[in-house]
């Protein structure tokens, strides 16, 4: 619901195993070979976890460390919105979570070029790290100034939007290193634990670097339970927090570089690809399958009708007067039940038809998008002097959880049509294109809706005869004349709706045929490549 919470839900969505191949820059010829084939080619030793504890701990600290600028980017939007930004500005910055989404244009670069001697994934792993640690400590000195003195000196968004974008870089670019690397860090008997450590580390990430920096940011929060006398600001700042953390990556890193290796019993296997062109050349040409074009062009659509409910409700929560710290803290009582949706989804969308629980959930989400709405307009009706009452608070949970259920529903269906038509000779180029097709078609209709807030909202100035409020401009005339804007049409309810009625026209004239595609043959999802 919250800006925070939609990002987590695009930018977290998982990239499928790394099985690209080197392009090594040595003299030597490339060993091609698929990391998870040349594990099972090893001989067998039966080892249990604690022999790997180390190995393990390592992988959930970096995926701890990807979380971190993940968590941060989701809760700039509510804290941009707390200094009364423009929608418009939220638009632009949402574009800091796109990096996640298109990470596929990269990614083969990133499994191809690397210098044997020092590592595979730690010749991308290592400066990453290193650059994504300077970069915040450095931030800390700036971030400050770029958010406003709030005396008249508004956000910088743009340079926040640039600042954050990098970041969301650099941690994608992370992403990629961490993922080919769990595959190889750990024997092929306890590889399982790194889904595992990926899904607690950046849970654990994200979590410290927006639920745990908005609480002790607040300094209403810090005040009321962490205080024995009040302050006129939180426990810690953004700067603050961006130094601790620079300096967690330096050290970490440092660490990494110098006391792990590499394991370098690689066999030659089966290849799938010849390097970055041709690793190009193959998505082309799983794209121009007439089946995957198809699914590209409908999941690209479907989720038009969720943007305004996912990318705006937080927002005009906070504007409403709900404290950006409680509206981060929703997320808690959601953790274990993002724990438990999947693995009790998963058993209706492990056959042979996974886009039927799509279909099911979507109506209920839409409909959701209107509860959302509702919430929004209640919210100043039972606003009060002290806060919110408890049963708001209950209501928000309560639609929130449904929220969830509906949204996992749809995301684990996906996530299992691509898994069963992805063709087995290239399944992790195939799948991680349909995966990060699918994670753009949430992003860019969350961008689009919250650019068309500000657009759809009427305004008239009220006290000033012969005045507007149509822009900027006018708005300060309004108020110099002794007038005040008021809104007499939302464009967030105008979005609400519109939304919704284009999330059902999908449904029933795209859904169908969206269902038809799981009824394909595997031929037609079967990439013939002439090389």
């Amino acid at each position: 619901m919250a800006p925070a919470i939609a990002a987590e839900q695009g930018g977290r969505q998982r990239r499928a195993a790394p099985r690209q191949h080197s392009l090594e820059l040595t003299d030597e010829p490339p060993r091609h070979g698929l990391p998870g084939d040349t594990e099972a080619l090893l001989p067998a030793r039966a080892r249990g976890y604690r022999a790997e504890l180390g190995s393990i701990l390592l992988l959930l600290v970096l995926y701890v460390l990807q979380g971190i600028p993940l968590g941060l980017a989701g809760s700039v939007p509510l804290i941009l919105q707390s200094k009364s930004a423009s929608y418009t500005d939220q638009a632009f910055f949402s574009f800091v979570f796109w990096p996640f989404s298109l990470k596929l244009l990269w990614a083969p670069l990133v499994d191809a070029v690397y210098l044997r001697g020092f590592g595979r994934r730690k010749s991308w792993l290592v400066p990453t790290q290193y650059v994504l640690g300077l970069f915040m400590i450095y931030m800390s000195t700036q971030v400050d100034a770029l958010l406003g003195d709030g005396r008249g000196r508004g956000p910088d968004v743009a340079a926040l939007t640039v600042t954050f974008f990098l970041f969301e870089f650099l941690a994608a670019t992370q992403d990629i290193a961490v993922d080919g690397w769990a595959l190889t860090m750990l024997s092929r008997e306890n590889v399982g634990y790194a889904s595992t450590c990926n899904s607690v580390g950046q849970t654990a990430g994200y979590f410290l670097g927006n639920v745990l920096f908005l609480a002790l940011e607040s300094a209403s929060f810090c005040n009321k339970y962490l205080r024995s006398e009040p302050q006129p600001r939180g426990i810690v700042t953004l700067a603050d927090f961006l130094f601790f953390w620079g300096a967690v990556f330096l050290v970490t890193t440092t660490l990494v570089a110098f006391l792990k290796k590499e394991n370098q019993e690689l066999i030659p296997a089966k290849e799938e690809t010849k390097g970055i062109t041709d690793t190009y050349r193959l998505l082309f040409s799983i794209v121009k399958m007439p089946a995957v074009l198809t699914f590209c062009l409908l999941i690209l659509t479907s989720k038009v009708g969720f943007s305004a409910a996912d990318a705006v409700t937080g927002l005009k929560l906070v504007e409403e007067g709900v404290p950006k710290e409680h509206l981060a803290l929703l997320a808690v009582p959601m953790v274990p039940l993002q724990i438990i949706l999947p693995l009790v989804i998963s058993k209706y969308t492990a056959g042979p038809q996974p886009l039927n629980t799509f279909y099911k959930a979507m109506p209920y989400r839409l409909l959701l998008g209107l509860e959302f709405a509702f919430l929004v307009w209640w919210a100043p009706k039972v606003k009060h002097e002290g806060g919110f009452p408890v049963y708001y608070y209950a209501v928000v949970v309560l639609s929130y959880a449904l929220h969830q259920i509906t949204l996992y529903s749809m995301y684990v269906a996906i996530m299992a049509f691509n898994a069963k038509v992805s063709d087995p000779l290239i399944g992790g180029t195939y799948m991680t294109l349909l995966n990060t097709v699918s994670n753009l078609g949430g992003n860019w209709p969350s961008t689009v809706a919250l650019w068309l807030v500000d657009p759809l909202t009427v305004k008239e100035c009220a006290g000033a005869q012969g005045h507007t409020c149509a822009t900027a401009a006018a708005t300060e005339l309004c108020t110099a004349a002794g007038g005040s804007c008021v809104t007499t049409l939302d464009g967030y309810y105008v979005e609400s709706v519109v939304c919704v009625v284009l999330g059902f026209a999908w449904w029933f004239f795209l859904g169908p045929k969206f269902k038809k595609l799981q009824d394909e043959g595997q031929s037609s999802w079967k990439c013939r490549r002439s090389n």
